[in-house]
């Protein structure tokens, strides 16, 4: 069977360093960190007091209802704002479009975290419990979707993903196998994260995962920098619009982007470390290669997964290097994580649309906040640190990588 053609026909986030796609890509190329302390919950007693937030969130300024505030936890309320800018821009004249041909992959890694952490508080043993009709479809992975697709009417497949730092950009790959196998024309697909809560501060904290740079916010975040000490929690959505490609230049629409391949792999070494070597993380880069039928020397720009942990960041690098050999010139290397912090399961979705941006202007977003050189890692390789790089980018490679050894990488190119 011959599969079909993937394009991106419509982009949309709320970030912390953007409440749209212009502000986003234009935080990006000034450098901007998005971290400030903590105003979601009292963190006086934590470790970590600050996160990556997105400032005076209220989806009724968006457009949304009160109704809509109250069924969905945070976390399916930043997906649907992404999700309605994404189908905006896409341009599909909802009135004459095939419903049933349109599905949604828009998945979280963690859902409603804060929905079901604040309702737990509530209970009281001995007295009977009084838990809202609402908890069980907030707290679920999946609802974003179900919430999107009953927006829209979007009739086509319906699902979600959970793989950790890895969902978003696994939701992208599945949704476009169902445009390759024919099963539906266009897929809005993505991830949303809403994290910062108590627990999920205080759970990534016993485990050492988090920057306590507390007196310096904004330079915690420092991806292959030495003193790097953790990555830095946030919150936001990342939606996409693919569509299969015949039906996109049918209609006119604008095309962003193809996505040409994915990779997929497991580490299958530890539940919450890297491996070492990176083996699990190049494979998957090498899958992706290999589907978009591109060589390494075909790549312009690679978003790495970039968290700015001591190993993770280590284990990349030497991944890149397997795949890439000692290139210094190409391809040009960056975590954007570095000013949005880390979005967990969104993470992949909001950084596709950072690739988007530089195939589609011409700039790599730098690696803000590097300071000083890690022994352990090889500077000969071509990194961005500090302010943006002017380069034509022709296909970029984004990466992946969660808990549980879950990898993925995606390539995307010019059309």
């Amino acid at each position: 069977m011959q599969l079909k053609r993937v394009v991106i026909t419509g982009i949309g986030t709320i970030n912390p360093i953007g409440k749209d796609v212009p502000s986003f890509f234009q935080a990006l190329d000034e450098g901007k960190s998005g971290a400030s302390p903590i105003t979601r919950f009292d963190c006086t007693l934590f470790k970590t007091r600050f996160a990556c937030q997105i400032p005076d969130f209220d989806i009724t300024a968006h457009g949304f209802t009160t109704k809509d505030a109250k069924t969905n936890d945070r976390y399916s309320q930043l997906a649907l704002v992404a999700a309605q800018e994404a189908v905006a821009d896409s341009g599909m004249d909802l009135e004459v479009v095939d419903k049933d041909r349109i599905g949604v992959v828009v998945s979280s890694g963690v859902g409603g975290l804060e929905t079901i952490l604040t309702e737990a508080e509530a209970y009281i043993p001995g007295e009977p419990p009084r838990y809202s009709p609402f908890l069980i479809p907030k707290i679920i992975t999946d609802i974003a979707a179900g919430h999107i697709s009953i927006k829209y009417g979007f009739r086509g497949p319906n699902f979600a993903y959970t793989a950790a730092c890895s969902t978003s950009a696994i939701s992208i790959a599945a949704g476009a196998q169902m445009i390759e196998t024919g099963r539906a024309d266009v897929m809005v697909v993505g991830g949303s994260e809403a994290p910062i809560w108590d627990a999920g501060v205080g759970g990534f904290n016993s485990m050492r995962a988090l920057s306590t740079r507390n007196d310096d916010p904004c330079g915690a975040s420092r991806p292959f920098d030495n003193g790097r000490d953790g990555f830095v929690m946030a919150e936001g959505a990342g939606v996409l619009v693919l569509e299969e490609y015949e039906n996109a230049v049918a209609r006119g629409a604008h095309i962003y982007a193809e996505l040409l391949g994915s990779g997929l792999s497991a580490d299958a070494y530890h539940f919450t470390a890297p491996d070492p070597k990176g083996e699990g993380a190049a494979l998957c880069m090498k899958k992706a290669l290999a589907e978009a039928g591109l060589t390494p020397a075909d790549i312009d720009y690679i978003n790495t997964h970039g968290t700015s942990t001591h190993h993770g960041d280590i284990a990349e690098t030497l991944a890149i290097k397997s795949v890439f050999g000692d290139k210094a010139s190409c391809p040009s290397i960056t975590s954007t994580k570095s000013m949005t912090g880390h979005l967990l399961g969104a993470a992949g979705a909001v950084e596709a649309i950072a690739c988007i941006h530089s195939m589609r202007d011409g700039i790599i977003p730098p690696t803000i906040n590097f300071c000083e050189e890690d022994p352990d890692i090889d500077y000969s390789l071509h990194f961005v640190f500090n302010k943006a790089e002017r380069r034509a980018v022709n296909i970029a490679m984004s990466n992946s990588f969660g808990f549980g050894g879950h990898n993925a990488c995606l390539i995307f190119g010019r059309v």
